[in-house]
């Protein structure tokens, strides 16, 4: 992760591409991912872009009124009691049918 989190940047894209990220004042908090530091995440952002022409993913706490979600049990759990479409842990994913 960036240290550049703790800072609001101007974004390049406004809010009507990237509304859930945007400030009022058209900043975001931006954090980088790079290929060598995180290679499998970096490749899901890549293939995201390919898809929506939105270089980026929303990275926000994975938890529903608990504490936020850190080993993969509690994130099936999490899964299974929302209404998320799909869920992934590192190779595999886990769609709701």
């Amino acid at each position: 992760m960036s240290v550049l989190a703790a800072l609001a940047l101007r974004l390049k894209m406004g809010a009507d591409q990237i509304p859930a990220v945007t400030h009022v004042d058209g900043t975001g908090r931006l954090q980088t991912v790079d290929r060598a530091s995180n290679p499998l995440y970096y490749s899901l952002i890549q293939a995201f872009s390919r898809l929506t022409g939105v270089p980026m993913v929303l990275n926000t706490s994975f938890n529903e009124n608990e504490p936020v979600v850190c080993r993969p049990q509690e994130a099936l759990d999490c899964f299974l009691r929302t209404k998320m479409d799909l869920l992934v842990l590192g190779n595999q994913l886990v769609r709701r049918h």
